[in-house]
């Protein structure tokens, strides 16, 4: 709570207040909304509350969530909004998209993650090099 109070939220946006009761329920959820309006925070709030409940320790070369993104920018900004929200959590949040070299994301994912946020070409990649 913290966290979202330094972030500056108050109180939820309309899509938060509409999805997160229903994700924190484990349901499905398509939600569409305009950008800056909170969707991000709608899914990552409940994901992050999930992971906390269950603290576990995530073994190497594997991963509790799979945030998927279409484009490395999106992959970023949503990376980087778990690891804001989740500050004071010590989770470890990674995110791979192509690009750039494979290196510092094989040795994130060696280590194990509780959050990786990819962009599905990098994703196979991986997959396929069983990294």
């Amino acid at each position: 709570m913290s966290a979202l109070r330094a972030a500056g939220y108050d109180k939820p946006t309309p899509i938060q207040a509409k999805s997160i009761p229903h994700v924190m329920k484990g349901a499905d959820l398509l939600g569409i909304a305009q950008t800056g309006t909170g969707k991000t925070a709608a899914f990552a709030l409940p994901i992050l509350h999930r992971l906390a409940e269950n603290r576990v320790a995530p073994k190497p070369r594997t991963t509790r969530c799979l945030v998927l993104s279409p484009t490395r920018e999106l992959a970023t900004q949503i990376a980087d909004s778990f690891k804001q929200y989740g500050q004071h959590l010590g989770f470890r949040v990674a995110v791979v998209f192509g690009g750039v070299k494979y290196g510092g994301q094989e040795r994130a994912m060696q280590q194990g993650l509780d959050i990786l946020v990819a962009a599905p070409g990098r994703l196979l990649d991986h997959i396929q090099q069983k990294t």
